[in-house]
């Protein structure tokens, strides 16, 4: 899963390997789910199902016994088999690398082995050298040569799952050099795992696109400061990553203090410039398959250039040109590749980013 691949990203890049793919296989450009968040996308891919039966909601979800918010670590949260647990009983023996430790805390139940960037073993650093800052390309670089590395080591692997950083596309446009250098080199990548494996059925597609946001509101300030406060708001795509997109996101779970409340506190949110739409539990639940259990009273969806977050002071804040995020219905759309794979199903049954590998070790 390439984190953040937006098809603006593949497009603006020289990628033959991909290219390639999309020629000789199955290429179609589909809706992720949301909010377009890596939790929500990462844990929908790994089970075959929406987050409606999965259960993940977001990166972070207000705990209802404690009542506070709480990183959406916890294996427990996952309500449906893995793809790990799956293939474990089909006989195929799994491992998941990840760049980020919250991927393997979260989605790795059933596989035979993990390697997240963060916990890497002193073997690991031997075999490949320093860890390079999460906050870097390089982060992307180091993961895939664990991967290549253990495809030639270990040929008894069935399947192997692989989850990159966005922070290159938090960090950079599609058009800028440094992303078109980075995505160049992962294709280079591609390319060896092809080499090393050339039987193997390559699956890719991404969570989300990232796109540069111009203005945050904090919702929790701005419903207080109209007389209507509200028990939380809270943005699905928060979590430890901070300097990715500093906790804020195209969309967000609004917790009312009364239920009598919903009219007024929908009716300030969308006076607010840049909200596009304010929604409640059960219509997202319809429109976007969530699990009502775990989301707020109210949805607040931004526009292609505004975000949610908690700020500081003020309600709301200018941010600078260089900031890009996601989360929002604009970055919910994402490429898919189907490579290699015989007994694939047709074109036509990749509806949607999460049926990647639903059809596998069915």
């Amino acid at each position: 899963m390439m984190d953040g691949f937006g098809e603006d990203y593949y497009r603006n890049s020289d990628m033959p390997a991909l290219r390639s793919m999309e020629k000789m296989g199955l290429y179609k450009v589909v809706p992720s789910l949301m909010p377009s968040v890596t939790n929500v996308n990462n844990a929908s891919i790994i089970t075959g199902g929406t987050p409606e039966v999965n259960g993940i909601t977001g990166n972070v979800f207000l705990n209802p016994a404690s009542g506070k918010e709480e990183l959406t670590e916890d294996p427990d949260l996952v309500l449906e088999p893995t793809i790990f647990e799956r293939a474990r009983k089909a006989g195929v023996r799994s491992i998941l690398f990840s760049c980020k430790t919250k991927t393997v805390r979260l989605l790795s139940r059933g596989a035979g082995d993990t390697l997240a960037w963060e916990t890497a073993s002193s073997e690991w650093i031997q075999r490949l050298g320093p860890k390079p800052d999460i906050y870097s390309r390089e982060v992307n670089y180091w993961i895939m040569e664990a991967a290549l590395y253990t495809i030639r080591h270990d040929p008894g692997l069935g399947l192997i799952y692989i989850h990159t950083t966005d922070y290159p596309m938090h960090t950079w446009s599609p058009q800028s050099a440094e992303s078109k250098e980075h995505l160049h080199r992962m294709d280079g990548y591609l390319t060896q795992l092809i080499q090393a494996a050339p039987d193997a059925a390559i699956l890719i597609t991404a969570d989300h696109n990232v796109h540069h946001k111009s203005l945050c509101w904090d919702l929790e300030k701005a419903c207080a400061a109209r007389g209507i406060p509200v028990r939380a708001a809270i943005n699905p795509e928060k979590d430890k990553y901070f300097k990715h997109h500093m906790g804020m996101g195209g969309s967000e779970y609004v917790y009312l203090k009364e239920p009598a409340d919903s009219a007024r506190v929908r009716n300030v949110i969308l006076s607010l410039k840049g909200v596009e739409e304010v929604i409640p539990r059960a219509e997202a639940v319809r429109r976007y398959h969530l699990m009502g259990e775990r989301i707020g009273d109210l949805m607040a969806l931004a526009d292609s250039t505004t975000v949610f977050g908690q700020l500081e002071s003020s309600e709301s804040q200018a941010l600078p040109e260089t900031y890009r995020s996601h989360g929002s219905v604009y970055e919910a759309r994402v490429p898919v590749f189907i490579y290699n794979a015989k007994d694939a199903p047709e074109i036509s049954y990749f509806t949607d980013n999460y049926k990647l590998a639903a059809w596998l070790y069915r």
